[in-house]
């Protein structure tokens, strides 16, 4: 089962560096009036496990805090995101709890 963990842990350090990475490409593009991304895969890259590195990505690099959607939608992905890993961790590790 550490390996289940080890991999799981990697995948969401991986996500949530690449809605981080996101967050800031974004901001700096849009300095610089270039193409920019999407908002849809902003929220696609919170929704699949990046939600604390999007969110921490809005507040370093002050960007889509004027955007309600993002202010409120990835606190609330990430309150779902927690509550979805306690139910799988304490349905495959009950020891943990």
């Amino acid at each position: 089962m550490n390996d289940v963990l080890y991999y799981i842990f990697s995948y969401f350090m991986l996500i949530n560096l690449a809605g981080f990475l996101l967050m800031g490409l974004d901001k700096i593009k849009a300095k610089k009036r270039g193409f920019r991304i999407p908002e849809a895969t902003l929220f696609v890259a919170a929704i699949f496990g990046g939600s604390i590195g999007t969110w921490i990505g809005i507040y370093l690099f002050r960007h889509k805090t004027q955007h309600w959607y993002f202010v409120y939608g990835l606190p609330i992905i990430l309150t779902l995101q927690i509550i979805g890993i306690s139910a799988l961790l304490y349905y495959f590790e009950p020891t943990m709890f």
